[in-house]
């Protein structure tokens, strides 16, 4: 069974602290989505780090009710004046 975008978005948001996420049906098949994740928490970490947090944040939905996620992260952006 797919996992649909609410449901990504849900477990993101609960387990990574203050994070935006934007999802995209890449096929329309509620299998393939591309995921952006900004959230304070990836501050100063590396980005495999920041793509095992969300992976954890998934509760092991990755390679089961979800088959493939393009996934993009980062921290807020600052702003310079």
């Amino acid at each position: 069974m797919a996992m649909n975008a609410h449901e990504i978005e849900r477990l993101i948001k609960e387990g990574i602290e203050d994070a935006q996420v934007t999802i995209e049906d890449l096929a329309g098949d509620g299998d393939h989505y591309a995921v952006y994740v900004v959230s304070p928490a990836f501050e100063g970490k590396t980005r495999v780090q920041q793509h095992q947090m969300v992976y954890k944040a998934l509760q092991g939905a990755m390679g089961n009710e979800l088959h493939a996620l393009a996934l993009q992260t980062s921290p807020p952006q600052r702003q310079t004046s």
